[in-house]
């Protein structure tokens, strides 16, 4: 689905009025399941990494197997349509992509071409930590601005931090690990003022979760030519996260730097994978339903233990446990149960991602004896 679809898809389907609305689409959510080879059943309810437990879908499957006679090829062989279908997708000249082994390789890289030999970075805390992490393996060093009490990024005090040392401001948008969501105008303001002092990272890896119709992708100042980087994955939503595909968006000068400090790339079968995934808007539909279905569980569960959370924009939902977190992963684990790492400075806090109908009743049955 490209942008300007997806958006008249979410306004059709509704799903921009909240999280109540899967009564209307329960039947389509149902027999949708009838496309796909998921058997459904696994001993462990693995609820720690935010994959799709539903991918890749049956026509991706079929691509990847035919694409098995071209996986003696290097993928220069199979390279150019995926460039032209993202490029359609973003509405932008293939110049402005850079295709990289998941969007963790587009993170890393980045964070060396700005963080090498001192350079300095500015991120929430918490946040995704990959890019920064590796920047800080190469010199960098990053100013981490705790989120504000709504666990969102405190943009003010981000900028607060920029100076002439700074070379890129980092934005996850929704927010991972607290799942919060950036008001777009407010975001949009902050991104188109902050590039003309430095560059403006946008990490949309869980953009298609968010309900909002007319919520922009940073894509959008890219086109109007500014100092913007923005990073998309085929993990999540597609389901493709064993794959290792993704991708960024930058102005054509800004993409020939990145693409200097890629390193992995990706491979045959996952760029064929990608070129069907993109085209494949059934499965989309469905992770976005079945995503919606799985964190209504998640908040009832929490609901009926009276436990604080964040409002989700994501595959996964930030709750308070009131217990030290490395214990509740261990407890978790006793009942089969797999949850999201500790995420500094909030020990007492819980990652769960969304997963399957019978792996959400796991979860509600665990907790329950956990927190019991």
């Amino acid at each position: 689905m490209d942008n300007i679809d997806r958006r008249k898809w979410l306004k059709t389907a509704g799903l921009g009025s909240g999280f109540t609305l899967l009564g209307g689409f329960g039947t389509w959510a149902a027999t949708s399941d009838t496309y796909m080879d998921y058997k459904g059943e696994n001993p462990i309810a693995k609820l720690n990494s935010n994959e799709n437990p539903y991918g890749p879908s049956k026509r991706v499957r079929s691509a990847i197997t035919n694409a098995f006679d071209k996986a003696c090829r290097y993928p220069s062989l199979v390279f150019k349509p995926l460039l032209e279908q993202i490029a359609r997708k973003e509405g932008v000249g293939t110049d402005h992509i850079v295709v990289t082994g998941g969007s963790t390789e587009g993170l890393k890289a980045t964070g060396l071409t700005y963080g090498i030999d001192g350079g300095e970075i500015i991120a929430a805390d918490p946040t995704f930590q990959a890019m920064l992490r590796y920047a800080e393996g190469f010199g960098a060093y990053v100013h981490r601005v705790p989120v504000d009490g709504q666990m969102g990024h405190d943009l003010e005090a981000m900028s607060q931090r920029i100076n002439n040392r700074t070379r890129l401001v980092f934005i996850c948008n929704p927010n991972n690990p607290t799942g919060t969501l950036l008001d777009k105008d407010v975001l949009r303001d902050f991104c188109s003022s902050v590039s003309k002092k430095t560059v403006v990272f946008s990490d949309e890896a869980y953009y298609d979760f968010i309900t909002e119709p007319d919520y922009p992708s940073m894509v959008e100042l890219v086109k109007e030519g500014m100092n913007v980087i923005v990073s998309k994955t085929f993990s999540k939503v597609y389901g493709l996260a064993g794959m290792r595909i993704g991708y960024l968006v930058a102005r054509p000068d800004i993409a020939k730097r990145l693409q200097k400090n890629i390193m992995a790339m990706t491979n045959v079968l996952a760029i064929e994978a990608a070129k069907e995934a993109l085209k494949d808007d059934d499965f989309y539909k469905f992770s976005l339903l079945k995503n919606m279905e799985a964190k209504n569980r998640i908040y009832q569960t929490l609901n009926d233990l009276n436990l604080a959370y964040v409002k989700s924009h994501t595959n996964f939902v930030f709750f308070k446990t009131g217990r030290p977190i490395t214990e509740m992963i261990a407890e978790m684990k006793k009942e089969n149960v797999m949850i999201g790492r500790p995420f500094p400075p909030f020990y007492e806090w819980a990652r769960i991602s969304s997963g399957t109908a019978s792996d959400m009743s796991r979860f509600d049955l665990a907790l329950k004896k956990v927190l019991g």
